[in-house]
């Protein structure tokens, strides 16, 4: 007899049956059974309180129990012992109603030999065991299913439903018992939320195409209820062992505030906090949009271009936050004097455009510019104060001035500078005299061709610091322009003629190059490496050749791509999404960070922040500038910080200049700065002093 033996009870009286069944599992030759036998019910029940029955021989006749109850009172007692009913020819019957009832099988008396016998325990021992398996299996899956945060229903091959799980339930409004055997399409409605019809069932589809199905796009789940919620996610065929498709499975959830978040990040990045007028983003579009229907039209619109006389001295004299009230009351005003479909938007600091869409001649745009006049005229009352203020106006009409938004605004700016040379609180009409400025811009177009020949151009650095413990986490590469007869310029000054005349590729790739050269002489020093930043304009990276440039920087330098950070602004990134996709992917796979500056001014969409691989989000500094003065500034600050600490990024503040700006950002666990707070930007040799010492 072996030690793994397993132990068969016998509940049955000591009559020939009983011996044969001792004799059939005795004559075995491994000993794989050891036979314990009880002539009475109430002996059974007291052995099974104790363990070590692996199966119950149960005689369904007993001196103290007959029939079916003494099954049930068995099963009861043992409920996870298999059981083996013994029967005679007239119990048949009862011995069928025991297996319903949770008997594994019954044998025949007469089948009691050593051949068959043996193998009806083993096979009912096994079979049992299989099934607390499945059913601990089973308990696994529900468990997982019914704490995951996804809604999961099942169908089979037909489209019955055949599983929810609570968060389905939930959302659906069907619970499970009521929802199992009925059609897909009763339990999980779906319609396209623009037009409004049912939404093709991606169950449906994964099953006919036997592969992985989205939802799909602005799908909307009706509740049974009634109430809509949309959903996005994916559906899945479920296979058989042998590879056959019998169903399919879709896990969705509700994403009511992502959308309502991306909604709302949209709309802050075509609007200006202050004002929530539209900002340049949106007057671009709209303008763009104008020009094409009075083309198509043949009519004419007005570009207006304001700017607030002697705004500054507002700021200086009263305080940002009067200034900013104040700009809120110009905005309010303006908006009164224009109709419905035109537009006025706000451009930054005291500056105003105002879009009149259809006008039938230049009359039209002189008259509402005196409006404007007028409507600004009386005081405006912020706090104690009675505030007087004046605008100058410069105005440019399509077609007569321009073809396209750009001229129009250009042409329009020129003009309201001409009408501040005349006299400040008048307008002005553009006029073709007025292109001295374009002058100026061909000036600095040559001269950006000479710099780049006689390398007039350098690098400042600025630090990047972790606000927690001020350590330094990385540097921002920042160029200027030394002119050999104006000094140092700054970026502003030379960057959009750069742009506009497609130097800045070559002036970019110069700075990449000269960044990583720095980047690796500092780590040949002995200096602790760091990520060196670099912005990237919408023109280079939009370059064939960048990522091959990239790739070659980083071999020539001899520098680890992750201490190379590229930085590029949001509204750089979304035109021609899907190439911009496997460009950032490219760089990712090489090491390399990647990170949106000027964050929340371009199109702070979620989606395309989902899509893109990048590492870091920069806050604008001029919504950290309005950190102590604009509530609705600090909301975004808070809204991005937390935005991006959810999505995984680094989120780094720029334009840092406060201890106040400091200790909100620490509040809201920004994870780092950068700003003159720190240090401003300096050259090479300057900052070697802020690195760590050598060694």
């Amino acid at each position: 007899m072996t030690a793994n033996a397993t132990r068969i009870l016998v509940v049955g009286h000591d009559d020939p049956d009983g011996r044969s069944i001792r004799k059939a599992l005795a004559d075995l030759q491994d000993g794989a059974f050891i036979v314990e036998c009880v002539p009475r019910l109430v002996d059974g029940l007291e052995r099974l309180r104790e363990p070590g029955i692996a199966a119950v021989l149960l005689d369904l006749r007993l001196p103290d129990s007959q029939g079916i109850a003494t099954f049930d009172q068995v099963w009861r007692a043992a409920p996870h012992v298999p059981i083996l009913v013994i029967a005679s020819p007239d119990d048949e019957d009862v011995a069928a109603q025991a297996v319903t009832r949770g008997a594994q099988d019954y044998l025949q008396r007469d089948r009691l030999d050593s051949y068959t016998l043996p193998r009806a325990l083993k096979r009912i021992i096994e079979r049992k065991a299989a099934d607390e398996a499945l059913f601990l299996e089973q308990q696994r899956a529900d468990v997982t299913l019914n704490s995951i945060g996804d809604a999961v229903l099942s169908t089979d091959l037909s489209g019955t439903v055949t599983y929810l799980n609570p968060v389905a339930e939930r959302m659906t409004g069907w619970a499970r018992q009521e929802a199992l055997g009925r059609p897909v399409a009763e339990v999980f409605q779906i319609i396209d939320a623009a037009m409004r019809e049912p939404a093709r069932n991606p169950m449906d589809q994964a099953i006919q195409l036997d592969r992985v199905l989205g939802l799909t796009p602005n799908c909307l789940l009706i509740r049974r209820d009634g109430f809509e919620t949309p959903i996005e996610d994916s559906a899945s065929p479920i296979h058989d062992r042998g590879g056959q498709v019998i169903g399919a499975v879709i896990v969705f959830r509700d994403v009511s505030q992502a959308r309502a978040m991306s909604l709302q990040a949209v709309y802050l990045a075509q609007h200006d906090f202050l004002t929530d007028l539209p900002n340049r983003v949106l007057l671009n579009d709209r303008l763009t949009q104008a020009i094409a229907l009075a083309h198509r039209h043949g009519q004419r619109l007005a570009v207006l271009f304001l700017d607030l006389d002697r705004f500054k001295h507002v700021n200086d004299s009263l305080g940002h936050a009067i200034g900013d009230t104040l700009l809120q009351s110009v905005a309010r005003r303006l908006v009164t004097c224009v109709r419905s479909s035109d537009t006025v938007s706000r451009q930054g600091g005291d500056e105003f455009v105002v879009l009149l869409s259809e006008i039938g001649h230049a009359d039209d745009a002189d008259a509402c510019a005196q409006k404007i006049g007028n409507a600004l005229a009386p005081p405006h009352d912020v706090g104690d104060h009675h505030l007087h203020v004046t605008a100058t106006i410069g105005i440019s009409i399509y077609p007569d001035d321009g073809p396209d938004a750009e001229t129009l605004i250009k042409c329009a700016d020129t003009a309201m500078y001409q009408a501040k040379d005349g006299g400040r609180n008048t307008y002005q009409f553009f006029e073709p005299h007025m292109n001295a400025r374009a002058v100026e811009r061909q000036a600095i177009e040559a001269g950006l061709h000479r710099a780049l020949a006689r390398s007039e151009f350098v690098l400042h650095y600025q630090p990047t610091i972790d606000l927690d413990t001020g350590a330094m986490t990385g540097v921002e590469a920042l160029i200027r322009w030394a002119h050999p007869e104006r000094g140092l310029v700054f970026p502003n000054d030379f960057v959009p003629v750069a742009e506009d005349s497609g130097l800045i590729v070559p002036i970019g790739q110069w700075v990449l190059c000269e960044a990583c050269r720095q980047a690796r002489a500092w780590i040949d020093e002995g200096r602790r490496p760091m990520a060196v930043a670099v912005n990237i304009s919408a023109a280079e990276f939009r370059d064939p050749r960048f990522l091959e440039h990239v790739r070659a920087v980083l071999t020539d330098n001899r520098l680890d791509a992750r201490y190379l950070q590229i930085e590029l602004t949001e509204s750089s990134l979304v035109r021609h999404a899907e190439s911009t996709v496997v460009t950032l992917q490219a760089l990712k796979d090489m090491g390399v960070q990647l990170a949106i500056d000027d964050f929340g001014t371009g199109y702070s969409s979620l989606s395309y922040l989902r899509q893109f691989p990048i590492n870091v989000l920069k806050i604008d500094q001029s919504f950290v500038h309005e950190i102590s003065a604009d509530p609705m500034g600090t909301s975004i600050v808070c809204a991005v910080i937390s935005m991006g600490r959810s999505l995984g990024y680094r989120v780094i503040a720029e334009g840092l200049e406060t201890e106040e700006q400091l200790v909100f950002l620490r509040t809201q666990r920004c994870s780092e700065g950068q700003g003159n707070y720190f240090s401003g930007p300096v050259g090479a040799a300057q900052f070697v002093r802020l690195l760590e010492p050598i060694g």
